[in-house]
């Protein structure tokens, strides 16, 4: 597969895709993650990315009646340590919903570097036949690429090329086995000299009161065909009289790009039983 083959194209109209498990969120997305293409979920730190990422294994799992794919998850994750716990506890709320233990269903793998990432991908086929996975979550892409390169013309050319490879693996795969394909990425601060770069239909991205891109820059924004941007807002909370009684953080989602949605938004709450938008 060519770089140029990775440009975003329109989905089909049956296209299957995985639930999130609400309906407030499903409908943002026109039913869920799509399969067969790469779907980025991008955001600073503590908004909600690995919180996403749990959901969607567990709610793989479910039947398609539920918006499920009936099928096993396998995690790569580079951020350490994994949450275990949040996993298990999640995982209490779908055991009703699921014929066996939830957590058997869910493989997790351990991913150090780029090529390590790429060699996994290059063994993936027969495993994903072998265990009936139907969900591939990488989390997080940017922590592979934080030390691996240098920022010179010659390196960041290789870095490039190493997007192309294994976003061309990640393509090939979910289109041959049907598979949803579900990455996390990390956002940058913008400084004002770097220019006024516009990626799909964003203009600017705020989070927390700063201005923000996604990491990894354009090269890896045209691996991707859907971005999904998390961030948060700080409102203040006030008592009767003006006095300051809180600051109150609020989760918002927004579709940066898709070739099937348009530009729209959702706030979103974590919950014990899982992320759950909320219609205001």
């Amino acid at each position: 597969m060519k770089p140029e083959d990775l440009l975003r194209h329109p989905l089909p109209a049956q296209t299957p895709k995985l639930t999130l498990n609400c309906p407030l969120l499903d409908g943002l997305l026109r039913g869920g993650i799509p399969c067969g293409s790469i779907t980025e979920i991008t955001a600073e730190s503590g908004v909600g990315k690995t919180q996403f990422s749990i959901q969607l294994l567990l709610a793989a799992q479910l039947p398609a009646t539920r918006g499920g794919l009936s099928a096993s998850s396998l995690c790569l994750h580079s951020e350490f340590p994994f949450p275990f716990r949040r996993l298990q506890q999640l995982s209490v709320f779908y055991q009703s919903h699921i014929p066996n233990n939830p957590l058997d269903r869910i493989f997790i793998q351990p991913v150090n570097s780029p090529d390590h990432l790429l060699d996994l991908l290059s063994r993936l086929e027969s495993i994903v036949s072998r265990l009936n996975i139907r969900l591939i979550v990488i989390d997080s892409i940017a922590a592979l690429f934080r030390s691996e390169f240098d920022n010179t013309p010659l390196e960041l050319k290789r870095r490039s090329s190493m997007f192309f490879k294994i976003a061309s693996k990640l393509k090939s795969q979910a289109q041959k086995f049907g598979l949803a394909v579900v990455v996390t990425n990390q956002v940058v601060d913008v400084i004002e000299s770097s220019g006024n770069l516009r990626i799909g239909n964003s203009g600017f991205l705020f989070s927390s009161g700063r201005r923000v891109c996604p990491a990894l820059g354009l090269s890896w924004a045209n691996c991707v065909n859907i971005r999904l941007f998390l961030w948060r807002e700080e409102e203040r909370v006030d008592v009767e009289g003006g006095e300051i009684r809180s600051m109150q953080a609020r989760r918002f989602i927004r579709v940066v790009f898709a070739p099937h949605l348009p530009d729209c938004s959702c706030e979103f709450v974590i919950k014990r039983e899982g992320i759950f938008g909320v219609d205001r």
